[in-house]
């Protein structure tokens, strides 16, 4: 039995199965800190501003160096850096459960956010390895369902351990699965590296894209309290074009650049990229802004909107690895395309909804939104991962994470610009809800405009990857 169960054929699924414990505790921390944010406020007795950086110090940090984690994947074993970050992510949560200060906390949460850049792109160049490409699709597909069920159930799983045990439990419960991670790979993920060339780690790069990533994303955080045309702001923007135009410049001269531009040669891979990070802008700025109507206008609770979300969420986990197995069979181009255009119905459908909307008012755009997540993200995952040779799997992942958190994070902040049109009056006042509504209307139809236009650029660019192309078997360490 036992025989049968870890044969050559099997030890791939196994391999899945490590892979996303890993996953699932990075996808969890982005989502079940935030139902616990007043218990750990009143517990630790912290303001307001230290309180947003026990979440923005973990994005921030996961944000700047997932392109870093991707090279180094490439660079020293994807392995190795799996197993690296998912030590630092377990080590750093026993430390977020035991701080007794903000000080303490925010350094463990930035801590966290390290391990989760190495853990993350491993990930996604694990499975580019291991998986040949008629079977890769739906490997993704099962890697993007585990990320939806984590940031779902995380809402659920925060209220629920903060209020019927502590707020540390959050971070404890990390602990024993990150154990569970690291003897899973030891025992099942064979370690693979780009041995295609020399090899060397491009310190300009590392340090530009660093600079240029983290200005831009705090400066798209920044926007949450400042102005977009506030000194700091512009000043943080500015160094972000400044940085990631110079890392642009040394890249292309580079003997052994930290990122191979040619990558973006290749239509699929540079139209996936760009409708991921569209897909980010829309979708990840609406559900912020769907959590702040539930809970601002429609007074549902923590719990009540985690559990709104998840009839979206279940689609998402059973849908996501068919649609990734049907795209190895007939392409991601056109479910991309379909995906895409169900998404901006899902949006258009969110538009109708006021400060009188049921659940069932709102379970229609949830449904199609399901459908539409769960048959774009899998294809486009697998798309751009097809499109970059194995050897350079970890960078191609990285970069593809790269799109869709700061397409999230840009994407918060535009919608939040959108929505702040139309609102003039402070939340305490009766017409807050009517103006929330009104700009929260304007934001989903830009939303819907923005995945059209990732629709038509999928068709457009993306092509089938022929599997010879990608069939290269994974180079052993």
């Amino acid at each position: 039995m036992r025989a049968r169960l870890f044969t050559p054929e099997n030890r791939k699924w196994w391999t899945l199965v490590a892979v996303a414990i890993g996953l699932f505790m990075i996808m969890l921390d982005n989502t079940v800190v935030n139902v616990a944010l007043p218990s750990i406020q009143q517990d630790l007795g912290i303001g307001i501003s230290e309180l947003e950086w026990v979440v923005n110090a973990y994005a921030l940090t996961f944000g700047v160096l997932l392109l870093t984690g991707g090279k180094l994947a490439d660079l020293l074993g994807r392995r190795a850096i799996f197993i690296t970050g998912l030590v630092i992510f377990t080590g750093a949560s026993l430390w977020c459960g035991l701080a007794s200060g903000s000080t303490s906390l925010i350094a463990a949460r930035t801590v966290q956010g390290v391990g989760a850049a190495l853990m993350n792109p491993a990930t996604l160049s694990i499975i580019t390895a291991t998986f040949p490409p008629r079977q890769r699709g739906m490997a993704i597909g099962i890697w993007a369902g585990v990320a939806a069920l984590a940031l779902a159930i995380g809402p659920i799983v925060g209220g629920l351990l903060t209020e019927k045990v502590n707020w540390s439990w959050i971070f404890f419960i990390n602990v024993p699965v990150g154990v569970l991670g690291v003897l899973a790979a030891r025992v099942f993920i064979d370690e693979t590296k780009d041995t295609s060339r020399e090899q060397r780690l491009d310190l300009p790069g590392l340090v530009t894209s660093g600079i240029g990533l983290f200005a831009l994303t705090y400066g798209l955080i920044e926007t949450n309290t400042h102005a977009w045309t506030s000194t700091r702001v512009l000043i943080l923007f500015a160094i972000a074009v400044v940085a990631l135009v110079v890392f642009v410049l040394l890249e292309h001269h580079q003997r052994l650049p930290m990122l191979d531009l040619s990558l973006f040669r290749n239509p699929t891979f540079a139209g996936a990229n760009a409708a991921m990070l569209l897909v980010g802008l829309a979708m990840f700025g609406i559900f912020f802004y769907n959590s702040l109507l539930l809970q601002g206008v429609l007074g549902y609770s923590a719990i009540e909107t985690g559990a709104t979300f998840l009839p979206l969420t279940v689609l998402i986990i059973l849908v996501a690895p068919i649609a990734g197995r049907f795209s190895d069979r007939v392409g991601a181009r056109w479910l991309m395309g379909a995906g895409m255009t169900l998404l901006a119905v899902s949006l258009i459908l969110f538009g109708t909804l006021d400060a009188n909307s049921s659940f069932w008012n709102i379970l229609p755009g949830l449904l199609v939104g399901g459908f539409g997540l769960a048959t774009t993200m899998a294809p486009t995952t697998a798309a751009a991962m097809g499109a970059v040779p194995v050897a350079k799997a970890g960078v191609g992942s990285a970069v593809i994470n790269s799109m869709r958190q700061v397409g999230g994070s840009l994407g918060i902040a535009i919608m939040g610009a959108l929505v702040a049109t139309r609102v003039s009056v402070p939340q305490t006042n009766p017409l807050w809800r009517i103006e929330f509504v009104g700009g929260y209307h304007r934001a989903v139809h830009v939303g819907a405009a923005l995945v059209l236009l990732g629709a038509i650029i999928s068709v457009g660019t993306v092509r089938q990857v022929r599997p010879e192309a990608t069939a290269e078997p994974a180079v052993g360490a």
